[in-house]
This record gives structure tokens, C-alpha cells and sequence, in this order.
């Protein structure tokens, strides 16, 4: 892509992004983060009805009177997005590819991380680890960000999400907040157990992206599919009223099989059509986190 249409790209995602973020989302965002960090602040004297588990008990010994250590919320948290940039993303039907839809949401949790003076990470994933951007605050930070969203070509076209989030234990050492941005189309059994584990160390969010005509085949005759992952061709005779139930049914049976996951890792998660509103979906998901 050429440096002037890029710049001009990430403008407008820009200041579409920073709207957003600052009239929807600036009381949401904040609420929506189980267990920030207690970082230490001070002792005092103790006093009655302290808890006495907070005794420190060395400033007790060298005073000869007890003493509690007081601490208080981390105010500073740090953000991780995991974003799938396999082939499947650069489907869509309508308006827009699920990798416009990924874009903008990534760019909105970004903006409002800068906004609570936050850092925020990136991990780009396929089925291999493509680019991993360190967690860092600043407005030059994020437009980093969004530049990579939209010009980010992949080297490989495959999916293996239990990497990704592997990866993630590996690399962030301290307990942070995780976005994987997904469509979750990834047949590996092991995710379910990744996720579980992941989740106890991290702050772990779903965001699942979808197309309608992922959903159900219309009736179009003798049609040629391609998988974009893999480079097969399937041929489907979706005049068939049998075909198209049957796929439909597949389809639920994969939604079904997702939702489970999620709930058995105790991950909270939204799905979101590239037709819907983004925002109202964010926004259920943050309150139903609070």
C-alpha cells in the first residue's frame, strides 16, 4: 500500500476510533478489568478494626507498636490484544471483511487504553507467531498499531489460536488483560485447555468476528468454495434444500461448541456480525465484565 493511502487510512480509523473511545467508552472501559493489581502505597500505625493480616511485622518489631502496610488499586494496567490475521479474516459479504471489523475494534481498545494511560501490546498470530509489538502508553504507540492492522500481511494463511495464547504466558510475565480477536475457526482440541490455563494467570476476553453468510448458504446452484486456510476446493450444490440444512446445522453445532469452550475456561466472550454495531456489543461485554 502506498504511504500517503496508508496514512490517510489510519486517520480515519483515527478519528473515528478516538470518538469512540472517548464518548462511549470512557466510563465502560475502566469497569470492565477483573483484578487490577494492590501495589504497595504505605504503613501506618495499626488501628482498631484493621485487618491484622496486614501487620507488617518487621516496622511492628523495630517500633515495638504495630504497623499495617496499606495498598491501593494499580492504576496503571497493561493490555494485550491477540489478533488472527489468517486468511479466514478476509472474508465478508456485505459492507465490510472481518478484518475491517477487527481493525476498528482493536483501534478503539487501543485509543481508550491511551485514555487511562494504559499500555497496550499486540500479538499478530496465524498458525506461527507473525509480529509480537511490546506493551508501551502513547499516542505514537497506537497509530503503530494501526498502521500494522491495516497494512499487516501474514506469512502464513493457517490458524492455531492454543499459540497464540501459549505465547502470551510466555512473553507478559505479569497477570495483564487479554483480547483475542478472532472468528475461532481453529479445530484444535488442545484450545480449550490452553485458554483454561491461560485464563488463571491473565485477564482473558473473547471477541469472536463473523460474517451472516458464514452462518447459512444461500441458494446459488452448483457453486466451487475455496478454503482460504488451506487452498482446498470443496463443490457444494447449494440448490439443495438438504445441503444448505446440513451447513446450517454444522454452523450451530461449531457456534455451540465455541460458547462451551469459552464457558468452561471461564473466559467471558461476545460474538460480533460484520453487520452489527461493534460498539453495543463492546459495551454488553464491558458491563457484563464490571
Amino acid at each position: 500500500m502506498e504511504t500517503s493511502e496508508l496514512l490517510k487510512k489510519v486517520r480515519k480509523i483515527e478519528i473515528k476510533s478516538r470518538g469512540l473511545s472517548k464518548n462511549i467508552f470512557a466510563g465502560e472501559y475502566h469497569s470492565a478489568f477483573k483484578g487490577r493489581g494492590m501495589a504497595f502505597s504505605e504503613v501506618r500505625e495499626y488501628q482498631f478494626g484493621d485487618d491484622v493480616r496486614s501487620i507488617d511485622w518487621n516496622v511492628t518489631a523495630r517500633y515495638n507498636k504495630p504497623f499495617i502496610k496499606i495498598f491501593e488499586e494499580e492504576r496503571e494496567l497493561t493490555v494485550m490484544l491477540l489478533i488472527d490475521v489468517s486468511g479466514s479474516r478476509n472474508f465478508g459479504t456485505l459492507e465490510k471483511w472481518k478484518k475491517n471489523v477487527i481493525t476498528e475494534i482493536a483501534a478503539v481498545l487501543s485509543f481508550s487504553a491511551i485514555a487511562n494511560n494504559d499500555k497496550m501490546g499486540v500479538i499478530f498470530f496465524s498458525d506461527k507467531i507473525e509480529k509480537f509489538i511490546p506493551p508501551q502508553k502513547g499516542k505514537s504507540h497506537t497509530l503503530r498499531i494501526i498502521r500494522e492492522l491495516i497494512d499487516f500481511e501474514p506469512e502464513s494463511n493457517k490458524t492455531d489460536i492454543c499459540l497464540a495464547v501459549q505465547y502470551l504466558s510466555n512473553v507478559i510475565k505479569r497477570r495483564c488483560s487479554a483480547f483475542i480477536i478472532s472468528d475461532f475457526i481453529d479445530d484444535n482440541k488442545a484450545l480449550d485447555k490452553a485458554l483454561m490455563i491461560a485464563n488463571k494467570k491473565h485477564d482473558i476476553a473473547a471477541l469472536r468476528i463473523y460474517d451472516k453468510r458464514e452462518t447459512e448458504l444461500p441458494s446459488m446452484g452448483f457453486v466451487k468454495f475455496k478454503d482460504v486456510e488451506t487452498g482446498q476446493y470443496v463443490f457444494a450444490d447449494t440448490s439443495s434444500r438438504k445441503t444448505r440444512e446440513y451447513y446450517k446445522q454444522m454452523w450451530r453445532e461449531h457456534s455451540l461448541r465455541i460458547e462451551q469452550m469459552f464457558a468452561k475456561s471461564g473466559i467471558d466472550s461476545v460474538a460480533i456480525d460484520t453487520e452489527e454495531d461493534f460498539v453495543r456489543a463492546l459495551i454488553s461485554l464491558f458491563r457484563k465484565r464490571a
